[in-house]
């Protein structure tokens, strides 16, 4: 169990820098994509609650967006709160680093989330009726304990799925740590930041009586709540299960950089200021 543990947090290490030192460009698109495929899922959610008015099918058909995000490499906000912060731990990245990734990621998360939502009822208009009942499921909650118990056992399910699918080299275990997790968020009405939102777009797209106002009035608390699950009760608990001298032997290890990626050149993953004679190796 020792090495296996010490193999995930290496594995996740690894991929946390490549993920901080990413450009731009490549940090944007990945984001973006990562809203179109999780929006599949929506669309798989939408269509099976409509036509068979069994949310239990629904939720099932909702997991395709996961394994698209899984077989495709994209990647959601809540996805983040594990390997790059497991990164940072091991003074491979800064905590700006972080921050920049967060902030690019939610945002085009849901600007491709919401351009496909809109195509899905513009192309589909009676699934606006469903997307009016789905989303009124969490807009109804409020700001409150229920709404934020919610949305911490959103992040809790989320940064779950990263570690399993970073516990294991098999495809087709990464695949079903995708449909568990997805599964749950649906059939729970979990309040997951991006896919909540999503769902409350095609509401207010389908002609719901609540609007974009009562969406961001709430998109704080469920992305607070994430944040409290996924870096509280599963990052920091999985670092204390690393343990210490893990995490040092880790802090000392050089970490490369994947070939299409570009590090920023002024980006040391240690943490500390650039040394001259001292590079990553690539």
């Amino acid at each position: 169990m020792a090495d296996e543990l010490g193999i995930t947090f290496q594995d996740s290490v690894t991929e946390g820098y490549q993920r901080l030192v990413r450009s731009w460009p490549s940090l944007l698109a990945t984001g973006f994509v990562g809203g179109i495929d999780v929006s599949i899922g929506v669309l798989g959610l939408l269509l099976v609650n409509r036509h068979t008015g069994n949310h239990l099918l629904a939720s099932l058909a909702f997991t395709s967006g996961f394994i698209a995000l899984t077989l495709a490499n994209s990647e959601l906000f809540t996805e983040n709160f594990l390997v790059p912060v497991v990164a940072v731990a091991a003074k491979k990245g800064r905590i700006r680093d972080v921050l920049r990734l967060w902030g690019g990621t939610a945002v085009t998360n849901l600007v491709g989330g919401c351009l496909m939502v809109a195509i899905i009822i513009a192309a589909e208009p009676e699934l606006g009726a469903t997307g009016i009942e789905l989303g009124s499921t969490f807009i109804h909650r409020g700001i409150g304990l229920q709404g934020f118990a919610s949305a911490i056992l959103a992040g809790v399910v989320i940064t779950l799925m990263t570690w399993m699918q970073h516990g294991t080299r098999s495809m087709f275990g990464k695949i079903i740590a995708a449909i568990v997790a997805a599964f749950l968020l649906a059939y729970g009405h979990l309040s997951h930041v991006i896919v909540a939102s999503l769902e409350v777009f095609a509401g207010i797209l389908g002609g719901a009586d609540f609007g974009y106002a009562d969406w961001a009035g709430q998109f704080v608390q469920w992305a607070v709540g994430n944040a409290v699950g996924g870096l509280g009760l599963v990052t920091v608990l999985r670092l204390v299960q690393v343990g210490p001298k893990r995490l040092q032997r880790e802090q000392k290890r050089d970490v490369a950089v994947e070939e299409d990626e570009e590090p920023d050149p002024d980006a040391d993953p240690s943490g500390g200021p650039q040394r001259s004679g001292s590079q990553e190796s690539s």
